[in-house]
Order: structure tokens, then sequence, then C-alpha cells
């Protein structure tokens, strides 16, 4: 998958043949010495903690962005919890009310950002 020159290529295309595999999962070119640990370290599906069975290799970008349980912020509070929690918490937290400096009512977390426009 490499641009060889032409005069090397007979050559280069033994060596490839007798020492290069692809990866029947992600068509890398991997060295036929590496190929079981390849498959075992990149491949081997494994359990997250949210039950869901993925690649190893996708396992860190499923934490960070996909994952159920994945750690997120309240908006309000910034209290850390896990995403599926999130929306329930953010009603309820939002729901709470703080004093606004302008005109002295109590406003809800969630219309504090916009109250100011209407506070004057």
């Amino acid at each position: 998958k490499k641009e060889i020159p032409a005069v090397n290529f007979i050559i280069h295309e033994i060596h490839c043949r007798r020492n290069i595999e692809i990866c029947s999962y992600c068509k890398d070119s991997i060295p036929k010495s590496e190929m079981k640990n390849h498959i075992e370290s990149e491949h081997v599906q494994v359990t997250c903690e949210c039950r869901m069975k993925i690649e190893s290799s996708l396992l860190k970008d499923h934490q960070a962005s996909a994952c159920p349980l994945r750690p997120v912020l309240c908006q309000f509070c910034d209290i850390q919890l896990p995403f599926n929690k999130l929306q329930e918490h953010e009603l309820f937290c939002g729901a709470r009310t703080e004093p606004c400096q302008g005109c002295g009512r109590n406003v809800l977390l969630r219309d504090l950002r916009e109250h100011p426009g209407i506070c004057g």
C-alpha cells in the first residue's frame, strides 16, 4: 500500500508476501510475526462497565464520548455524575432558585442566564 520504485518492485513484493499480512479487521499491514499480538491488543472484544461489548482499541473513545456512564458535570452545581443521570439531576437542580442581584426576585437556576435581559 505504498509507492515503490519500479526497479525494486519485484523484490519488495516478494518481501511483503513473505513477511506482511493484512489484518482482516482493520485492513492494516502487519508483520506476520506480530499479527497475533495485534489482534489480541487491538481487536479483542472487551466489556465496558456499561456492559457494552467493544473492541479494546475503541474502548477509550467510547468511554470518553459515548458511554452512558461517562462522567459529566452538572451545568448548575458542577457536581460530577454519570451521563445517564445528568438529565434527571439537571431538571431537579435547575429548579432551585437564587435571588437576582438586580431586582431581588428569586429566579430558577435554569433561567438565571436569560434573566438579566428580562429584569433590566
